[in-house]
């Protein structure tokens, strides 16, 4: 888990000010474009063209929740609704449109190029004016022989002493300013920024009714997947090995009493069927549910699997105690069929895994030194896996450029559970 990025120092604040001034230019082109493409959409042109400028939007408002969230020591999330697969432009353009959030970006855009703007210059004037005060007499020859600078509406500065004795103090002054004041004047554009940027609670009832939709779409398609795996397991295997024996025994039931040699072979064929089938439904049974992860928990699941694996594995585990049997059981298929990927697609001489527990949170990370290229949206091996694992509110991250190394990161927010409860 990456570590929190430290608080603002008041140099990163006068950073990020000028930071906001020199965008202020491209923020209220942004603006302009914003209006005039929804205007258009009347016409077939402002469809495109809103499409291209809500995503520049969107990328651009990203950045100042990122900013506003280090500054306030909180995560902004993005409020956008999901987009719907299999939508055209028009019902993308129409969704946009329809989006709240989309609206309080505008808003915002409003709201940014006023007070915003204005907390950032103060921010920014405060500190520039006083080291020009200080200053000033250092530059004081530069200045027309009968140059008067008023300072503070009562104090006149006309000489190279006056700039010493009048415009050092007040440089001053304006630093103290500036030291005491710029983390309230940057907290407060960040707050203008996080309430109208930030998810309200409607928003996030609204995006979270959307996930668990989707989430139960994909277990619902999940398990009637796997139950048609079975099914077809059963029939292909076990129900062919039974079909097998019976008549294997039938005949050795009609010819025992003339050919005995020729029963006895018969039953020796159905006594080797059954034990086919006993195999093949053991192995059906682990499938749905591996023994040794009822036994020996995720850690000795794991342990089991990599011992299995063909590849070099290296295993790091750190879990203070048992998860609850669904999430181990969906964290070791996770397991199982990534490492499945790696052995068949990835050209890898290495592989590693580390399993870990923190803040109710439980991550799987596994790597391998192949080729990489991997993606969850061109397979249906991790495309699975991220169904597996959206039925319990998980995400899986994958970082595979061309040439590797390939990075799966798999997260599962769950609970510790007491022994006895197991």
């Amino acid at each position: 888990m990456s570590s929190p990025r430290p608080a603002p120092t008041r140099l990163q604040l006068f950073g990020w000010s000028l930071a906001l001034i020199g965008m202020m230019v491209p923020l209220n082109v942004l603006l302009a474009l914003m209006l005039t493409s929804i205007g258009l959409t009347f016409v077939w042109i402002g469809f495109p063209l809103t499409l291209g400028v809500v995503a520049v939007l969107r990328a651009f408002t990203n950045v100042h929740r990122q900013q506003a969230g280090w500054i306030l020591g909180t995560e902004i999330e993005r409020p956008y609704r999901a987009r719907v697969p299999g939508h055209g432009m028009y019902r993308r353009v129409l969704d946009i449109i329809g989006d709240p959030a989309t609206w309080r970006d505008i808003a915002w855009l409003f709201v940014e190029s006023a007070a915003g703007s204005a907390l950032a210059i103060t921010n920014f004037a405060l500190l520039v004016g006083g080291i020009g005060h200080i200053t000033l007499a250092t530059w004081w020859w530069a200045l027309p022989a009968d140059a008067d600078v008023n300072l503070l509406g009562f104090l006149s500065v006309n000489s190279t002493a006056s700039a010493i004795f009048v415009g050092v103090p007040v440089g001053v002054l304006y630093v103290v300013i500036w030291y005491h004041a710029s983390p309230y004047l940057m907290r407060a554009q960040a707050w203008l920024t996080a309430s109208l940027l930030a998810p309200t609670e409607a928003a996030r009832l609204a995006n979270r009714v959307q996930q668990l939709t989707v989430s139960r779409a994909d277990t619902v398609d999940t398990q009637a997947a796997e139950l048609r795996r079975i099914e077809r397991d059963l029939h292909d295997g076990a129900q062919a090995r039974l079909v097998a024996l019976g008549m294997s025994l039938g005949m050795a039931e009609e010819t025992v009493a003339r050919d005995p040699a020729a029963a006895r072979e018969l039953l020796a064929e159905a006594r080797a069927a059954s034990s086919q089938a006993l195999a093949e439904l053991r192995d059906l049974v682990r499938g749905i549910h591996p023994p040794v992860l009822a036994d020996r928990g995720l850690d000795g699941a794991i342990q089991a699997l990599v011992l299995a694996n063909p590849l070099k594995t290296d295993v790091e585990i750190d879990i203070p105690g048992r998860l609850s049997a669904p999430v181990e059981s969906a964290a070791y298929f996770a397991v199982a069929e990534t490492l499945t990927n790696v052995a068949k697609h990835a050209s890898a001489s290495k592989a590693w895994i580390r399993l870990t527990y923190d803040d109710g949170k439980l991550t799987v990370l596994v790597g391998d030194d192949g080729r990489g290229g991997a993606d969850a949206s061109g397979g249906t091996g991790l495309r699975g896996i991220e169904r597996r694992l959206s039925a319990f509110d998980g995400t899986l991250v994958v970082s595979s450029p061309i040439g590797g190394p390939t990075v799966i990161v798999m997260s599962v927010p769950c609970e510790l559970i007491a022994a006895e409860e197991h």
